[in-house]
């Protein structure tokens, strides 16, 4: 029988599974057992829910069926939920073999998802822990009637949030902050039938976000198809349950390093996507830099990145990954890509390119444990003929909510910066359009303070963060410098005029 589970229900179920581990587990660790059992229990209520419809349409011809005929995922006979459940004594053991006879049952499918959790430590789960974890769940059925695939997802995403608060910086590799993914897939607007990819997809939230995008435009959904590859073996595990808790089928997510061995290769140079969206790891500096000079998918055409700075060769690899025509990306960086100096060849080199269309600067804290600006850039391999030769800055370092002790951007933010990206023209304080030439006069750079000046009224007081004055004083310093170095060359200029 049906009973639908509210999402308040869920969440406090979910929740309280976590709880059941705080004595004996680091919360940094809650993911390693939570999303396995909850993922188990999962595929045996619609197991059970897909053999009862079977039943009830066939009668007992239902027998006669092949199991992948009537099965989402086949659970062997020996290894359901309600099998495990009844252990008493080295129950770790049993919930291990169980999830490595599922994976096995549908090795396409889910090989590796239960991840290699410590699952027969009993000093750190001993049996009486882990037969209430399995009591707890067992109290609701995660059946598709009872909890919907939508449903299901938003409790899943609910708990990789409460993960992130509870654990600090132990979460941060895997989530970020869904209200700017909101706003990275409302810029780019996927289609239906397009291909996605997240280079750096950690727990699939960008490419849910994409497909979540498609459903409430009313659009088709299903014949989208996502991709991503993450180089943490438990989140990637973690995103690949996400997804199919999402009710998304047709995906591949990889457990690789993006930068040493991408996952994607097609006649033997990099599979391209219609749209990409990423928010790769800030300023990393453990990479092969030595293997990226010569990288034989071209990756380095921009030039080869400091080694203490990975982000221009994650951008490199997104732009390489686009397709000519379709093609379009979403990057979430730390402003410093904008100006820093060690990288401005590659700058000069990607401006002039005409392939960067939008920068919008993001207002404070809206990641976790870190009062730091990101910026999003937006870059298109085909731009609009009216956009060519231009490149549009919003500063949106004021477009921001804080309420319990979180930031994030409310949906009239989302919608007002959406909106400016799609206006494309001057707006006041908020958005201003530069000419590649005009972005030349400042020796390249892409800092938004040199482009879209703020207002400025002397009767107002200044409410201004720390890092909106360090914004600002570094804008000032940048066109002090380069006021200099336009002066220097004027006067060699006049020097070598007098000498002839």
């Amino acid at each position: 029988m049906s009973k639908r589970i509210t999402i308040e229900e869920l969440q406090s179920y979910l929740w309280n599974s976590a709880v059941l581990l705080r004595t004996n587990i680091d919360a940094g660790a809650y993911k390693q057992y939570i999303f396995p059992l909850l993922f188990f229990k999962r595929i045996c209520d619609v197991y059970d829910e897909e053999t009862a419809a079977a039943i009830e349409e066939y009668g007992d011809d239902a027998a006669e069926f092949d199991e992948d005929e009537i099965h989402t995922f086949i659970v062997p006979k020996g290894y359901h939920w309600n099998d495990v459940r009844a252990v008493s004594e080295n129950v770790g053991a049993a919930i291990v073999e169980a999830f490595r006879k599922v994976e096995n049952a549908n090795s396409d499918k889910l090989q590796g998802i239960f991840g290699d959790g410590a699952w027969t430590n009993k000093n750190r789960l001993p049996d009486r822990l882990l037969k209430d974890l399995l009591e707890h769940f067992s109290t609701k059925t995660l059946s598709i009637a009872n909890c919907p695939e939508d449903e299901l997802g938003q409790g899943y995403e609910y708990l990789i949030k409460k993960f992130a608060d509870d654990s600090g910086h132990t979460a941060q590799e895997f989530y970020t902050n869904r209200t700017v993914v909101h706003l990275m897939t409302e810029m780019l607007k996927p289609e239906s039938g397009e291909s996605i990819y997240d280079p750096t997809c950690g727990s699939a939230g960008m490419l849910i976000s994409a497909i979540a995008y498609l459903k409430a435009q009313g659009k088709e959904w299903r014949n989208v198809a996502v991709y991503g590859q993450e180089i943490n073996s438990l989140t990637s595990a973690i995103g690949k349950m996400n997804l199919f808790l999402h009710g998304v089928k047709d995906f591949s997510i990889v457990n690789g390093d993006t930068l040493a061995a991408p996952a994607f290769i097609e006649n033997g140079r990099l599979k391209q996507f219609d749209l990409i969206l990423a928010n790769p790891p800030y300023s990393i500096s453990q990479w092969d830099r030595a293997a990226f000079e010569s990288d034989k998918y071209g990756r380095n055409f921009l030039g080869v990145p400091p080694q203490g700075r990975a982000d221009y060769a994650f951008l490199q690899h997104i732009i390489a990954s686009l397709k000519e025509d379709t093609g379009r990306c979403a990057i979430l960086f730390p402003h410093g890509v904008l100006f820093r100096n060690e990288e401005s060849a590659m700058r000069e080199r990607l401006v002039r390119s005409d392939r960067v269309e939008c920068v919008i600067g993001l207002g404070p804290n809206l990641f976790y444990n870190s009062p730091m600006e990101a910026c999003i850039m937006i870059c298109r391999m085909t731009k609009r003929p009216e956009r060519r030769g231009q490149l549009l800055f919003i500063n949106a370092v004021n477009e921001v909510e804080r309420k319990n002790a979180q930031s994030y951007l409310e949906e009239r933010h989302i919608q007002r910066i959406a909106a400016a990206y799609k206006n494309y023209c001057n707006e006041g304080d908020f958005a201003r359009i530069a000419t590649i030439q005009d972005i030349a006069d400042n020796n390249f750079s892409l800092s938004i303070p040199l482009y879209v000046k703020p207002e400025v009224n002397k009767e107002e007081t200044d409410n201004r963060t720390v890092q909106e004055h360090y914004d600002s004083w570094r804008s000032a310093s940048e066109m002090m410098k380069l006021s200099y170095e336009k002066l220097n060359l004027l006067l060699e200029k006049g020097a070598e005029h007098k000498n002839e």
